[in-house]
Order: structure tokens, then C-alpha cells, then sequence
């Protein structure tokens, strides 16, 4: 058919460089970069590799070189500490890691910890010593190379969970999973063709950076735009958006949080047709507020590290603003009750996949090298995400909180979003988390940690804290309110920007 005059990727780094590769500059780099894992680095099918790197050319690469040698991708971020990257290695027990110059360091100083770590690759113009320049080896390496063979449940990735509620978990995919799941997300919620170029501000360590990145739009024949940006700048996003001809953006929650607050009424994105989000729930101010300034709405996703998208607001649908949206193909998603009974519309219960008597290709395949935590996310004939949410008579979808953060006051049943969605609707009000605090007559009340605007932030506290709740108590049921609160300058988030409410309620109960 016609080929889309876009490249596959566009890659710049804000100082007037850029790279274009076209799909067969893709495949030839690629092979090139399989032909390095496969002869000098001796890896073999279901051999693990660990990845950190910026968002750089390279990554991409090596993500397509390791789907041709059958070798399983274990990405991470460039902010994992020397502590996490042991902990990455010894439980994956990985035999090769690549990355650059800044994380090099903090992995010479726990390799020698890590006995089953034969190979390190360094991508760099320079060289270190015990590590393999990865630059040179490209070079030299030849472009044909012969693909590995594999099944569909073959493992493809792993993906260290973004440990919200706990340690990260390594949820494994197989290549059916992203190689084929993603198709959904890339057609129906993002809306992509082969004329689009596509931005997604995901950090590569997360999950996110393999939706939308490589499968979801890459299926498509997108082209995927990449702006290398090491610190999340949002004036570098508005200046990218009016410079370049992006026609769908993705960034997560927190980031249309921070975009709201800037005027952008001064900015004129030209090509911009889709926004959406994803990584946590997105606040329908925030919705209503990016609508005002740039006249698109915001189509939120819901999914996990271990699944692809399971809930979205899709092509053509009606958008309620605070939804997740209806179900993906793919998944047949239901509300249930601790005893895996389908609850009816409006009842909240824990939102779960049906994987019996079929479990989806979609699915992530288990939790590597733990059966019994894999086994614990099954409850009668259900895969159980661990988060609460509610059905509506439509059909759509509404996010409550992880089931750890409910909160249980007086016999009441709390979400946190619904509190912090309608503290952020208050001009005092940056960000906030909502957590359950002790209370020796009510057992727990609602507490919220308040980040303030610059103009609030200079005010009377007590004086603030009372318009905050009163405000609270008009926009939702007033037994909702947090009976307590404390302003702060950040909240706590995981590497991946979702706010770890389980910290905050935890220092809470140790009190």
C-alpha cells in the first residue's frame, strides 16, 4: 500500500539535534543490535537483559533486538538507586545490563554481588573498564540477522511493578500479550493511523514507555516522537507541541496537573487532534480545566503493569468526565464482591477479569520465578487488580482507590480520589492525597496531605484548612471531608510520578 511519508521514529533532544530512522532504518539498526546480543554478548532465548537508558535512540533498538533474539527485556529507570538495581539483578537473575555513563557507577559497586551478570554494555562515546562499548560493537556488527522463533506465551518482557503498595513485583509478558494486546489501545484509544506522530512523555523504565512508545503505535504505522528532556519541563511540552507537528499526546495525570496551572493561551498547538492519560486517575477539573485553555478534551485509560489497557474512553465515545471509560476488547471486566459474585450497577467491589474457563492472551502470564503471588491474584474465576471501583447503568467504569487505601470511617466507605478530585477543584489546591488517619471514636477519618498554590501558600493555615473542608463538604457528601490536614511542599511518589498514598497512611498509624 502507500507508504506514510512520517519516519518510524523522530527523536530530538531540545539542542537542535535529531534522528529519523524510517521502518527499514528500524529494521536494519536492529538487526545490527540482535547480532550484538547473539554473538558478542553469547545470549540466548529466555536469557534476561537489563535496560536503562534515557529516552535515546538506542533504547529503542535494543527493544526491537531483543524481540528478535527471544532474550527477555527487563527496563528500568535511570532514577533506580545502586540498592534497587542489586535488588533488580539478584532477583532476576539477569546475564547481560545495558545502559550509560550516569548509572555505570552505582552498578560496578553491587556487581560484584550479582553472580549470574556475565555482560555490560556501556553506550557511550567513552569507555570503562569491564564494560563492552556498545557503540563500537554497533558498528561493526552486521545487519542480516536471522529472527529467533517464538510461540505466543513465550516470555517476552518483565516489568518491575511500580510498587505503590509494596516492593516491586516483576510481572512477566509473553509476546502475544504487548505484541498483540496493544493493537486495542493503538486503534481504538489513541486513535492512531500511519499519518500520526505520536508523543508520549513516558520515563522508559515504565511500562507506559512499551504501550505507547513501541507497541501501541508502532502497530499502527505511527511515527513515535521522542524529545529526550532528562527533567520534566512544562514550558518544553507546550514549545514541542506548537513547534512540531504532533497530532496525539499522552502524558500521565500528575503532568496536566502542572500544565493547568501555566497560561496557555499563548501557546497554538496547530496539529494537536488526541490528548489522553493515563498511570492514575485523572481529576475531572483538571479535564475541564485543560478543555477551557486548549479546547480538547482529555481521554483517560485505565490499565496495570500486568495487563494491557483495561478500561478506556475510546474513539467516538462519550466522554464522563472522572470515568475510566467501558471495557477493552479483549477483557470482559466486572465489578465483584469478596466471594467473586458479579455486583450490579452502582455497587462498589473490586474491578477484576474474567480468566475462566479462558484467560486472556491480553494477561500478563504470571509474576517470574513467584507462583504464589501469581496464584493470589485469582479469586474464583477472576484475575483481581486490587483496586475498588463502581459500574454505572452505561456501562462505564469509575475508579474508587486501591483497595488498601479505602478509606473506613464510622461504618462509612471513602475513595480518596473522590476527596482529592474535589480539593484540586479549590484555586488553593496544587495536588493532593487523601489517606485514612486513626480516630479512637470513628475508628479511621479521612486526612489529606495538601500541596498549595505559591498564592495560598503564605496564608493562615488554620484559616485555609477550614476553607478547604467547607469547600469539600459543599462539592461532595459532607461525611466525606478530611477531619484533618497537612500542608506540604511535595507528596510522595513512586519513580513513575503515582503518589504513594500507602507511605502517608503508614506514618499516619505508626503515630
Amino acid at each position: 500500500g502507500k507508504k506514510s511519508k512520517n519516519p518510524a521514529l523522530w527523536w530530538v533532544d531540545g539542542a537542535g539535534e535529531e534522528v529519523r530512522w524510517s521502518f527499514e532504518e528500524l529494521g536494519v539498526l536492529s538487526r545490527k543490535v540482535a547480532n550484538v546480543l547473539s554473538d558478542a554478548c553469547n545470549l540466548q532465548r529466555g536469557d534476561r537483559v537489563i535496560l536503562i537508558l534515557p529516552r535515546i535512540p538506542e533504547w529503542w533498538l535494543v527493544n526491537v533486538a531483543c524481540m528478535r533474539t527471544g532474550t527477555v527485556l527487563i527496563p528500568g529507570t535511570q532514577q533506580l538507586t545502586a540498592k534497587d538495581i542489586l535488588h533488580r539483578l539478584q532477583k532476576s537473575k539477569a546475564k547481560c545490563i545495558i545502559t550509560d555513563d550516569s548509572v555505570a557507577p552505582a552498578v560496578d559497586s553491587v556487581g560484584a554481588e550479582c553472580q549470574s551478570l556475565k555482560f555490560k554494555l556501556l553506550v557511550s562515546e567513552g569507555h570503562r573498564e569491564g564494560w563492552l562499548n556498545f557503540k563500537d560493537l554497533l558498528k561493526n556488527a552486521p545487519s542480516d540477522h536471522q529472527c529467533v522463533t517464538t510461540k505466543s506465551q513465550d516470555p517476552m518482557a518483565i516489568y518491575f511493578t511500580s510498587g505503590t503498595t509494596g516492593s516491586p513485583k516483576m510481572a512477566e509478558h509473553s509476546h502475544s500479550s504487548y505484541g498483540i494486546g496493544l493493537t486495542v489501545s493503538g486503534r481504538y484509544w489513541l486513535d492512531l493511523t500511519s499519518s500520526d506522530i505520536f508523543w508520549n512523555t513516558s520515563d522508559t523504565g515504565w511500562a507506559k514507555a512499551a504501550w505507547s512508545s513501541i507497541f501501541s503505535s508502532w502497530i499502527q504505522g505511527a511515527c513515535v516522537f521522542v524529545h529526550k528532556m532528562p527533567q520534566f519541563d512544562p514550558s518544553v511540552v507546550f514549545e514541542s507541541l506548537s513547534r512540531f507537528p504532533i497530532t496525539v499526546f499522552c502524558s500521565p495525570p500528575t503532568a496536566y496537573r502542572m500544565f493547568v496551572q501555566h497560561k496557555l493561551s499563548s501557546y497554538t498547538f496547530k496539529s494537536l487532534r488526541r490528548c489522553v492519560s493515563a498511570g492514575e486517575p485523572i481529576n475531572p477539573e483538571v479535564m475541564q480545566e485543560w478543555k477551557v485553555q486548549t479546547g480538547m478534551d482529555i481521554y483517560e485509560g485505565y490499565g496495570q503493569t500486568e495487563t494491557v489497557l483495561i478500561c478506556g474512553n475510546f474513539k467516538g465515545m462519550k466522554i464522563k468526565p472522572g470515568s475510566m471509560g467501558k471495557p477493552s476488547p479483549g477483557y470482559d471486566v466486572k465489578i465483584i464482591d469478596e466471594n467473586s459474585n458479579i455486583l450490579p450497577p452502582g455497587k462498589e467491589g473490586d474491578i477484576a477479569i474474567r480468566v475462566k474457563p479462558m484467560r486472556s492472551p491480553f494477561l500478563f502470564t504470571c509474576y517470574a520465578d513467584d507462583p504464589e503471588k501469581t496464584e493470589a491474584t485469582i479469586r474464583g474465576d477472576f484475575y483481581v487488580t486490587g483496586d475498588r471501583g463502581i459500574m454505572d447503568e452505561e456501562g462505564y467504569f469509575w475508579f474508587v482507590g486501591r483497595a488498601d487505601d479505602v478509606i473506613n470511617s464510622a461504618g462509612y466507605r471513602i475513595g480518596p480520589f473522590e476527596v482529592e478530585s474535589a480539593l484540586v477543584e479549590h484555586p488553593a489546591v496544587v495536588e493532593s492525597a487523601v489517606v485514612s488517619s486513626p480516630d479512637p471514636i470513628r475508628g479511621e477519618v479521612v486526612k489529606a496531605f495538601v500541596v498549595l498554590t505559591s498564592d495560598y501558600a503564605s496564608h493562615d493555615p488554620e484559616k485555609v484548612m477550614k476553607e478547604l473542608q467547607d469547600h469539600v463538604k459543599k462539592v461532595t457528601a459532607p461525611y466525606k471531608y478530611p477531619r484533618k490536614m497537612e500542608f506540604v511542599q511535595q507528596l510522595p511518589k513512586t519513580i513513575s510520578g503515582k503518589i504513594r498514598r500507602n507511605e502517608l497512611r503508614q506514618k499516619e498509624w505508626r503515630k
